[in-house]
């Protein structure tokens, strides 16, 4: 099994513009973890509002309902060309709240305005790095790609946070972000190294010809996703999971830290830590088994696994059992979206690839809309009521998806489930 994952592996990073896009989004992601953690917990303390801090939350994801449009634009520019634009905007915001901050002038108001800013790109990053790996990899190196992609979340998450708490621990919000918008710009220069063209142009250039709007191309995104039985399916599962399972293992950590288990910033640092450790070695198990994977089916059993683990969690009252079941959580919550993406992009056209994965990054709204239900009802019945709700909704609209398509999603000749 282990010369199985180093084979595969050793195959994507001869592949140069994975070998380059894999440590560039592995910085973006490093500072990505780095700034929620600490604009979060600086929300937190400065405002002791929960309702704040689900607000901080749900705004860094204010641009997913024009995600599909950076779908759009990526196919139509080039992939590679939208992500260094993307990139260039993170670090220029970045770099302002920096300047702002070593000046002493910060507020929560301006880390609330910068988040929502930032959140206007943000949530379509992941869906372009990974039509860009799709588009460089060979059709059966994807499973894999997507395993080796995902870990450079898993990876920002545990380091991320260690190091973003930690620094902010020692040195104050101004140092620490100094660290942040380094990141930033380190991967905004990798991303520039890309090469320019796709590695695997099947496509002629006369497909360009004739091309409708941009409008006209989303539209085509958009209903394209919805009469595929197998994508509408995947879409509805990524915004459930978005709804009811990440508030838990995301946005609402900070106060799971400070209010339940009366720990600091660092202790905070190890909980989204453990929850990464988990994800990352989900995201390794996936790789060295994706060539034998039932994709769908895997989807559909983690998906209920991972409630599950979010379950345990909500349970638990202090912080060592909490890293446990968080380690779990993560590990569950890997191997049901890696293998949610490996079926998007395998049996999506590829003329729609760079569409049907923004229209799949829309499901990312569910995040900001179950923050903000999640404030008042933690006010009213506390997290552990909360948290359990969300966890048995999740369990409940999981088996109704897999019934509902089940003819889609479970056969093994399935298009779904293909290897």
């Amino acid at each position: 099994m282990s010369r199985l994952f180093g084979h595969s592996v050793l195959t994507l990073f001869r592949n140069r513009s994975f070998r380059i896009q894999w440590p560039a989004d592995l910085l973006t992601s490093c500072a990505f973890e780095m700034e929620t953690l600490i604009l979060g917990w600086y929300v937190l303390t400065e405002t002791k509002s929960v309702l704040l801090l689900t607000l901080f939350g749900a705004l860094q994801f204010t641009g997913t309902l024009v995600s599909p449009m950076f779908g759009v634009m990526g196919d139509r520019i080039g992939h590679r060309n939208l992500l260094c634009g993307m990139r260039a905007f993170y670090t220029v915001l970045a770099a302002t709240l920096m300047i702002v901050a070593l000046a002493g002038a910060l507020t929560p108001v301006l880390v609330l305005v910068i988040a929502g800013a930032i959140g206007l790109v943000r949530p379509s990053d992941l869906g372009v790095r990974l039509s860009l790996v799709a588009n460089n990899v060979e059709t059966h190196e994807l499973t894999a790609a997507m395993g080796i992609a995902r870990t450079t979340s898993d990876i920002a998450r545990v380091s991320g946070a260690l190091a973003g708490a930690g620094m902010f621990a020692a040195f104050g919000i101004g140092p620490a972000y100094i660290a942040v918008v380094g990141f930033y710009a380190l991967g905004m220069l990798l991303t520039t190294a890309l090469p320019r063209a796709p590695l695997r142009t099947e496509e002629p250039d006369v497909a360009l010809q004739l091309r409708p709007s941009a409008w006209g191309d989303l539209k085509q995104g958009i209903a394209y996703a919805w009469t595929t039985p197998q994508l509408l399916a995947a879409m509805l599962l990524a915004f459930l999971a978005n709804l009811t399972a990440y508030p838990l293992s995301s946005g609402l950590l900070p106060y799971v830290a400070k209010e339940i288990y009366r720990i600091d910033q660092t202790g905070l640092g190890y909980l989204v830590a453990s929850f990464a450790v988990g994800g990352l070695v989900g995201s390794l198990i996936v790789s060295m088994i994706g060539r034998v994977i039932r994709p769908a089916r895997v989807m559909i059993v983690f998906a209920a696994m991972w409630y599950i683990m979010l379950l345990v969690f909500a349970q638990q009252q202090n912080p060592i059992s909490g890293l446990v079941a968080l380690f779990f959580a993560g590990c569950t919550q890997t191997m049901c979206l890696v293998p949610l993406s490996t079926m998007l992009l395998r049996t999506a056209d590829e003329k729609f690839r760079g569409r049907v994965l923004g229209v799949r990054s829309l499901a990312v709204y569910g995040l900001p809309i179950g923050l903000w239900i999640s404030g008042p009802l933690i006010g009213s019945f506390g997290f552990q009521t909360t948290a359990t709700v969300y966890c048995l909704t999740g369990v409940a609209f999981t088996a109704l998806i897999a019934v509902r398509w089940r003819t889609h999603l479970w056969p093994l000749e399935a298009p779904a489930n293909a290897r």
